[in-house]
Formats: C-alpha cells, sequence, structure tokens
C-alpha cells in the first residue's frame, strides 16, 4: 500500500511502474522493484535523482534491489557483479550483458516509468561499452593486434571487452580447449550436478567468436617468440601480436601414486573432464573424493545429487580450515554429512588399485570412481621457455606482473591464475585462483590496451555452494588464524573477518550478502587509494 492506503497496482506484489507510484515511497537511498508490462524494473534514488533500471542481474538473475550503490554503480547481491548505473554497462564481471535503462518521471509528488531510453555517455552518444563509470578518461586509443593465449575466464573476458569497445576484430584468442569459452564454475556445480544442460555453461553465443568478432583459433601455443612478437602454435602458425595476453590458468594436480593412472580416477577442471565424470557416474555406486577442498566439495554435492554413496578422504582435520578456520569448516562438512558424505579425515592415501583406495592406516574405502580435487598448479611453461620473469614457488608461483598486470617483456600481460601481481593493499605479491578476479584481471587488461593507466585494484572474491547454503569470501588472507566471528555459525548465518599483519585481510559471509558487499566496495576504495 501506498502513502494513504492508495494500491499503486502490482504483479506479484510489485509496483505497476506504468502506474507509478507516490514519490515518496522512493525516498534518498531507496530502491524498490517493480514492473513495467513484462520488464522488471529497479527505481532508485540517489543525490536526489531517480534512476530506472533492469531490476536482475544479467549474470544468473539475481535481484539488485538486494544488492548495494557504491560509486554510480549497482552492486549485484549474488556474485558481485557492478553494472553502471548511468548507462547499464556491466563494467565488473562475471556479467557481462548490460541491463536496459528506462525513462523516469517525477511530477506532481509522483514517479512513472514510461518506457526504454537509450544509454548516453558523459559526452551524449550512444553508451560507451568499455568505458567504466568510475573512468572517464578516453580510452581512444587502439589495442593494435592482440593475441590472446588461453579460453578460459580471464582470455574470455578480455576479448569480450575489446569487441565490447568496438576492436573484436584485432582479437585472436588461442585455446587448446575444444569447447568455446564456458562458465567452468558450472564444471563442479550445476551442469555436474544434473541441475543445468551443456549448453547454458556457454559464456557467449556461438556467434560471437567469428565474422567481425574475435577470431577463436582452437589450438595449443608451443612456443613465444618474443623478438619476432610472435607466437608459434602447435598447427604450424604463427601469429604476430601487438599485445600479448598470456591466460593459460592452471593444471590439476594427480599425486603421483599406484593405480591413479587409471580410467577411474578423474581430475575436474574443464568441460570435457565433467563429461567424463558424468559420463563414469551412470555406472558408478561408490564414489572417492580425495581432498576436502573446495571443488572436492562442490563434486562430492554434484554426486549426492545423483544419487551415489560418496565418502571423502582428505589429510585435514576439518575441511577448509586452512582457507576459512575450523568453525565455519566444520559447518560445511555438517552440510555434507546431513546429506549422506561420510568423511575420512586425517588420512593419506596410499594407492588404488581400481575397486578400493588403501588409506595410510591400512584401511579400504571401497570405490569405482575416485574424483581427484588436490589442488592446481599455474601452466607457466610458456612463459618460463620465452625467459619471462616468474615468482618463486614459496610465495606461489606464477608469472610476475606490474601492478597494470604486465609481464617482464614488452607488450606481453599475464592473467587469472598464473599472474603473480602487486596486491595494493598488503604490498605483498599474490596469485589468486578465482574465476571471478581472473575475469576482472582480463577486463583491467583489456582497458589498459584501450589506454588506461590505472592499476589493478580489484579485491579478490569467489563464491561457493553446498545444497542451497552459499558462501561469499572476498579479500585474501594467507591463513585463517584467529578469525573474528560474527553470528552464529552453526545456524548458518554469519560473518568471519580473518586478519593478517595487523589488520583486516579477507571476509566470509553466510546470509549476509550485504556486509559482503559493502566490505568489497570499501577495500576496492582502499586499495585505490593506496596506489
Amino acid at each position: 500500500m501506498a502513502e494513504g492506503g492508495e494500491k499503486t497496482g502490482t504483479t506479484d506484489d510489485k509496483p505497476d511502474f506504468a502506474r507509478g507510484i507516490p514519490a515518496g515511497d522512493l525516498p534518498e537511498g531507496a530502491m524498490i522493484e517493480g514492473t513495467l508490462g513484462e520488464d522488471k524494473v529497479l527505481l532508485l534514488r540517489r543525490d536526489g535523482a531517480v534512476t530506472a533500471i533492469g531490476a536482475r542481474c544479467t549474470h544468473l538473475g539475481a535481484p539488485l534491489a538486494k544488492g548495494i550503490v557504491a560509486e554510480g554503480e549497482i552492486r549485484c547481491p549474488w556474485h558481485h557483479a557492478r553494472f553502471s548505473l548511468e548507462t547499464g554497462e556491466a563494467v565488473g564481471a562475471p556479467a557481462f550483458a548490460p541491463l536496459p535503462c528506462y525513462r523516469a518521471e517525477e511530477r506532481d509528488g509522483r514517479i512513472t516509468v514510461t518506457g526504454r531510453r537509450e544509454a548516453a555517455d558523459s559526452s551524449g552518444g550512444k553508451s560507451s561499452l568499455g568505458k567504466s563509470s568510475r573512468d572517464k578518461s578516453s580510452l581512444g586509443k587502439s589495442p593494435g593486434k592482440v593475441v590472446i593465449v588461453g579460453g578460459g575466464a580471464g582470455g574470455h573476458a578480455c576479448a569480450e571487452w575489446l569487441a565490447r569497445a568496438g576492436h573484436g576484430a584485432a582479437v585472436t584468442l588461442v585455446s587448446d580447449d575444444p569447447d568455446p569459452p564456458y562458465d567452468r564454475t558450472f564444471c563442479s556445480k550445476q551442469y555436474l550436478s544434473g541441475k543445468a544442460p551443456r549448453e547454458k555453461t556457454r559464456l557467449a553465443p556461438e556467434s560471437f567468436y567469428g565474422g567481425e568478432g574475435p577470431r577463436l583459433l582452437r589450438d595449443r601455443v608451443v612456443s613465444l617468440d618474443l623478438g619476432a612478437e610472435e607466437i608459434v602454435t602447435a598447427g604450424g602458425e604463427r601469429l604476430a601480436y601487438d599485445a600479448l595476453v598470456i591466460a593459460t590458468g592452471a593444471a590439476p594436480q594427480t599425486p603421483d601414486l599406484p593405480g591413479f593412472d587409471r580410467p577411474e580416477v578423474h581430475t575436474l577442471r574443464s568441460l570435457a573432464d565433467a563429461d567424463a565424470l558424468i559420463a563414469a557416474a551412470e555406472s558408478a555406486r561408490r564414489v572417492a573424493v580425495i581432498g576436502a577442498s573446495f571443488i572436492g566439495l562442490e563434486v562430492a554435492a554434484a554426486m549426492i545429487a545423483r544419487e551415489k554413496s560418496v565418502t571423502v578422504v582428505a589429510p585435514d582435520a576439518v575441511p577448509l580450515a586452512k582457507v576459512l578456520g575450523e568453525a565455519v569448516g566444520r559447518f560445511v562438512q555438517g552440510l555434507h554429512e546431513e546429506k549422506g558424505v561420510t568423511f575420512r579425515l586425517g588420512r593419506k592415501v596410499e594407492g588404488f588399485d581400481g575397486t578400493a583406495l588403501a588409506l595410510d592406516d591400512g584401511s579400504r574405502i571401497e570405490a569405482d570412481l575416485v574424483v581427484l580435487g588436490t589442488g592446481v598448479s599455474p601452466r607457466t611453461d610458456l612463459a618460463e621457455a620465452a625467459g619471462l620473469a616468474l615468482a618463486e614457488k614459496d610465495a606461489g608461483g606464477g608469472i610476475v606482473v606490474d601492478a597494470t598486470l604486465a609481464a617482464s617483456a614488452p607488450g606481453i600481460y599475464a592473467i587469472g591464475d598464473v599472474a603473480s601481481y602487486p596486491d595494493p593493499r598488503s604490498g605483498r605479491p599474490l596469485r589468486v585462483e578465482h574465476w571471478v578476479h581472473a575475469q576482472r584481471q582480463g577486463q583491467h587488461v583489456a582497458r589498459v590496451l584501450l589506454g588506461e593507466t590505472a592499476p589493478f585494484t580489484e579485491t579478490p572474491f569467489f563464491w561457493s555452494g553446498h545444497y542451497g547454503t552459499s558462501l561469499r569470501y572476498v579479500g585474501h588472507a594467507g591463513s585463517a588464524e584467529e578469525p573474528r566471528i560474527e553470528g552464529e555459525v552453526g545456524k548458518g548465518d554469519f560473518a568471519v573477518t580473518y586478519r593478517e599483519d595487523g589488520r583486516d585481510a579477507a571476509l566470509a559471509t553466510c546470509k549476509r550478502d550485504t556486509r559482503s558487499l559493502e566490505v568489497e566496495a570499501a577495500w576496492d576504495r582502499e586499495a585505490r587509494a593506496a596506489v
């Protein structure tokens, strides 16, 4: 009900913005979701002005009314995508498609939405894709010929941003994956559990890589010729570049143990890996997951969804304790145990004979399908052979890059799992294996190639789902010792802060999405101020 008991007209209790709402229903700082015909529209008032944009995130449909607004952008509550309020542009992954923009009028004490509008940039033209609402500098520089090695999160995000800015034809993305770029998070979540079909994993329509857009070359790069500024592929192509972006990602680690070369043993990194695991699960009854990592536990949940008997074996006393602390780790363990997962913790695997795992205490675990969740290593072989500077392994490894993500040779950049970059908040080199972080690094390099000079200052972020319970993690902490807990971990309603060097370094939350967004935005501002 509006002021005075007046009905505003609703669909599913959402106001009809074509009929309008009383202006008093939208005070300063408020957001209201409503409808305009079949469209879901979000009204906001900031600094007295009323803005109307699409109400649902273009990534996976989260209600943006539950997000926050910071520095002219609205942030998605689920996976922290960012959109410009001015243009609707998706300025921060994991969303790529823009939000629709609408005309809102405030007259005679009433606000109405009258239809869609063409988003305008600061110069009065159409939406200037590729320009962040936080950076109004002109990004008119031509990137020249851009070669991207790796078709994962970062590589696709870089190509997509350059294409949005009108330079797609200058980009060649070389990928040794048989599939076009896809959402790797689906491999251990929606697709593996059977909740989403294979086609839903694609990051772009089939037409994106082709025509006037970026070229997708399915081949393997065998060497980088820095002197000639060319890459060489296994198929014999030599591709010249003005800018080279290394986005080769990471490879799963396989323990050197007896029987781990058997066909019943699987890793999960690619969509093809997920296909093979789904096929193997059809005839399997007992699944053993080695490693209580995020990927290992997500695989366990997916196999439970496929009605398999699942046992997780790990040397850790508590799952995820090194990252999330013992309290949150035990909470996650409880979620899995409630669904039927059996844990064998504090144990190491010594081998697999095709029917059972042998453990270090002499016991055996029957299994006709084994999945490894034992970590990954950055794929730096090309960079090492080319003589690029690499980080020490005890510092996380990876390719050393500067604040703009530029490597040690001119015109070369590294992003994603292989990039060891200077963290502006801690001052330390940091290599992060997060899907969204890789995408944002790819977008940053695209902006650098278009003329931006600002350093990379995005706060790391990832999410993990366990039977409908989602965890959000922002920042980065080297350990989870002495966490500061707010709320009740056992009830799945909490915010846990992890400190490092006397400062708040990371935050894990459950059912506290607004807190997660606010802390991320604050740390983004802190990082920008530090450089």
